[in-house]
This record gives structure tokens, sequence and C-alpha cells, in this order.
């Protein structure tokens, strides 16, 4: 018996847990979004906004492997330099909220009291407006462009991330080893950056790769309404905004590629966040 116990936790220790094939997928999927994202101005295989008169609206063809737009663009060059445009607002979304949500959370955590109270009725505030009417309301104020969105944006998404980290970080703070830092007289800043922020790091990760999508999508509807990126950047939304005239006259492909992509990686986005949600905190996600 102890024989057979020993073979089978052997034969477990060697194949660990299963892989998940789905978020390897997924983490491929991005990572081919991001090094499009890099490299996408050398990889189109021509000039993104360069108008063709002759071939608006034309099928594929071997010059134009998706075809052209409205203008007679080509939409694979469009597609892939536009990856940049539509995955760096909503990763600096995503980057200002989860940096300034972390601290406040730490610091929620940290100090409690009047200051955790504070805080968390700042971020109920907050919570109460929905981030893409906001964005929409502040670039309607400031004008188009995504600079005010991305602000706008970033102020929204504080409360996901904040109340999320705040909860595990008043858990880590109650734990006895860091009282006995203080004991030790460790200061407060070496307690966060050497013990708390490194044990909140993989939730914080989780929340951020999940909360991507849901920018992603924000940002790319703010485009579609007029608000964000102008023509003639091949950014997704405005891709899709500007193709929507066509799909009535049956040449729908402008919007159709455009919106796959955005499907694509809000779809990658959330099976990742799902997966390292799995590895990283063990939920049964």
């Amino acid at each position: 018996m102890t024989t057979a116990l020993s073979i089978r936790t052997a034969s477990k220790g060697r194949s660990g847990r299963p892989r998940d094939h789905l978020t390897l997928g997924a983490g491929c999927v991005v990572a081919l979004f991001v090094l499009l994202a890099v490299l996408g101005p050398l990889l189109a295989p021509h000039d993104p906004n360069a108008v063709d008169p002759l071939n608006v609206n034309a099928g594929p063809s071997a010059a134009h492997l998706l075809g052209t737009d409205d203008t007679g663009r080509d939409l694979l060059s469009r597609l892939i330099a536009g990856t940049r445009a539509s995955l760096a607002a909503p990763a600096v979304v995503i980057a200002v909220s989860t940096t300034l949500g972390t601290l406040l959370a730490m610091t929620a955590a940290w100090f409690g009291g009047w200051t955790d109270r504070f805080v968390s009725g700042a971020l109920d505030i907050v919570f109460g407006f929905p981030g893409l009417i906001m964005a929409v309301l502040v670039a309607a104020v400031f004008g188009a462009g995504l600079t005010a969105p991305i602000v706008a944006l970033s102020i929204a998404y504080l409360p996901l991330i904040t109340r999320v980290v705040r909860s595990a970080a008043i858990k880590e703070r109650n734990l006895p080893y860091v009282s006995a830092l203080q004991l030790l007289g460790a200061p407060a800043a070496r307690v966060w950056l050497r013990h708390l922020l490194p044990n909140l790091l993989p939730l914080i990760l989780v929340q951020a790769t999940i909360g991507f999508g849901y920018a992603l999508l924000d940002v790319a509807a703010i485009s579609f309404l007029g608000l964000g990126s102008q023509p003639p950047d091949p950014e997704w939304g405005l891709m899709v905004s500007n193709g929507a005239p066509s799909i009535l006259a049956g040449q729908p492909q402008q919007s159709l590629y455009a919106g796959m992509a955005i499907l694509i990686v809000v779809v990658a986005f959330n099976l990742l966040g799902t997966g390292l949600s799995r590895r990283l905190l063990g939920e049964n996600a």
C-alpha cells in the first residue's frame, strides 16, 4: 500500500497540474498582438493611410489580402498598424489605475481608521459614475482625442482595482509577521516594498489582465462615437465606425475585421486573466 501510494504521489509530482491549454493559447494570442503593436509599422505590407480611389471597398486579392476600405486603403495594413494605437490607450488606463489603485489600497489598509473610511467613501462616489459615460462627458467638454478619455477612464477604473487589493492588503496587514517587523523597527516603506507588495502582486496582475479587456472595449467605444482617435488613425474602434455605412451596401469587411480583432483580444485577455487566477491565486475559476 505504501509503495503504491508513493508511486501515485511521485507520478503526480512529475506531471504536476494539468497544462491549461486554453490559458496557454490565450497567452500566445496576447503575445502575438503585443508583437504586432511593437512591430506593426514594419510588418504592414502597405502604407496604412495610402488612399487608392480606384480600389474602393475592393475584395481580397493578391495585392490586398483582406481587401480595401471605403477610401481604398489596405485593410490588412490598417489592422496591423492600428494594433499599437488600439492597445496603447487601454494599457495606459490599466497602468495608471492599477498603480494609483494599489497605492490607495495599501495606504487604506496600513493606516486604517479615518484614512480607510475616506478612501472607501471617495471610491464609492467614483464607482457611481460609469466609466464610459464619464469618458464621453470629459471628451465632449475638452474636445475629441484620447488624452481626456484616458484620464477619465483611469479614474473610473480606480475602484475596481482598489477594492479588491484593499481587502487582500488588510488581511496581509494583520498577519503576525507584519507586527513582528514593526516591533523590530522596520520602516513602513520597507515593509510595503519588500513584503506587502510582493505578496499582493499575483492578485494585482490578475486584476490588471482582466481589466485590460474591459478598458479596450471602452476605448474602442469612445473612438466609435468619434470622441477618441481621429481619422486617418487606423484605430480599431474608429475603423468599425468608418466601415458602418458600407455594411448596408453589402461591404462589411472594414467593420467586420476590426470588430473581430477587438473581440479576439478581449476574449484572450479574459481567458488569460482567468487562467492566471487559477494558477497564481488557486481559484477554481
